[in-house]
Parts: C-alpha cells; structure tokens; sequence
C-alpha cells in the first residue's frame, strides 16, 4: 500500500494573482519602487518625494504596464503617492505595516519593496480603508471646525482669566461672550426647531 505524503510535503506553490504588480516603499525623502523583473533591466528604482518625481515614478509604472500597486501606510508620506498613482487609473492598495512584516534580518528599502511587491503579486495582502475624496474632504473641514472652536475656548477662557485678574466679576454677566448670544439672530427672525 502506497504511504500518503504528509501535509508538509504536499505544498503546492502560490500561484501569481496580479502579474501587473508593483511596490512602493514610502519613505520622507524618497520612495523605492519593485515592479516585475521581467518588465526592465531595472526592476527597483528610486525616486525622490517631490512633486516631479512621483509623476516620473508614475509615468514610468504606466510604461511598464503596472496595473496595481501597493504601498506601505507610513505616516503621511504616502498621500501624495496615492493620489498621483489613483489619478493616473492605477489600482492603489495601502497596505497597514503590521500585514506586511518582513522576516527579521538585513531590513533595507529595496528588500521592503521587494517583499512587498511579492506579497501583492501573489495576492496576499489587504487594502486599508481610503475614504472617498468627498468624504475625504469633509472630515478634513469638520476635523478643521473642531480644532477652531477648541482654539476658541481656549482664548474665551483665557479672556475670562485676565477679567478676573484686573477683578472684573466677568462670570456674574453670564454667557453673553460665549454663549447663546454669539449665535444671536436678527429681531423678528424665528429659530427652527431640531
């Protein structure tokens, strides 16, 4: 009776998902990109983080044919990435940096790349949320509201500190330089119930 092979041996090999893929490893000053080493002699390249290099870098992915890319989510550095490759037509995965953990050793931005860019060809890795534009836009307004009006607290109480201290009893005239009267409406003018 023939014997079963374990488990162990009957590994079957990861089979390419996104033969058009490349990688980015984002970093401050400049990016390392890895697309497939069959598509140029120079399959890792490096670009600075300016606004015309990234359209180089994004030029040359479309030259190479790159249909997907993915990046690293580190810090900020990769938004402007991101928005240049999208607007570009190019399938943009950001990829959170503990999915993508290289195996301990040598780390280098081109070994980053590499791993990285093997990862998306095979299929491996999961896209971060990335809201739309409009959304996008919107949370960075109500983002920017919130930030305004704790700065005005701050100042409204600063304010009610330098009364008190040149004992002017500013509390006892109750909210009328931070309250409702800020939100006064015109004589006659009826407010809308919620």
């Amino acid at each position: 009776m023939a014997r079963q092979p374990s488990p162990r041996r009957r590994r079957s090999k990861l089979q390419v998902v996104h033969p058009d893929a490349a990688a980015i490893d984002i970093g401050a000053r400049f990016h390392v990109v890895e697309i497939p080493p069959d598509r140029d002699p120079e399959p890792v390249r490096r670009f600075d983080s300016f606004t015309h290099d990234l359209l180089r870098l994004a030029d040359w992915l479309v030259q190479q044919g790159i249909t997907t890319v993915a990046m690293e989510s580190t810090g900020i550095y990769w938004i402007p990435v991101f928005e240049i490759l999208e607007e570009r037509g190019l399938a943009v995965i950001l990829a959170n940096a503990r999915d993508v953990k290289n195996v301990p050793g040598r780390k280098t931005d081109v070994n980053d790349a590499q791993w990285l860019q093997r990862l998306h060809a095979y299929g491996l890795l999961r896209g971060s949320f990335r809201p739309t534009q409009e959304l996008a836009s919107l949370r960075a307004l109500v983002r920017h509201r919130e930030r305004l009006l704790a700065y005005a607290t701050s100042h409204i109480q600063r304010m009610q500190k330098a009364l008190m201290e040149m004992n002017l009893q500013a509390p006892s005239c109750g909210d009328r330089y931070h309250g409702e009267d800020r939100y006064a409406y015109p004589a006659g003018h009826r407010r809308r119930s919620a």
